[in-house]
């Protein structure tokens, strides 16, 4: 079982990662590239960063 500080912590992690792929996605659509294997990755990566964001907090359930 993890504690609240373990659980905070990895939280922490997983939304900075969201935040990062998010990130990533918003500058591509700001530079007006959203197709190609540029925008395919960047979408790939927020949508398995927020899945496992998800998944995390649904464990503590």
């Amino acid at each position: 079982m993890t504690t609240v500080e373990d659980f905070k912590v990895r939280s922490q992690e997983l939304l900075v990662e969201l935040d990062t792929a998010t990130s990533e996605m918003m500058s591509l659509i700001g530079a007006h590239q959203m197709a190609g294997s540029a925008w395919d990755a960047a979408v790939q990566r927020q949508h398995e960063a927020y899945e496992r964001w998800v998944a995390y907090l649904n464990e503590r359930l």
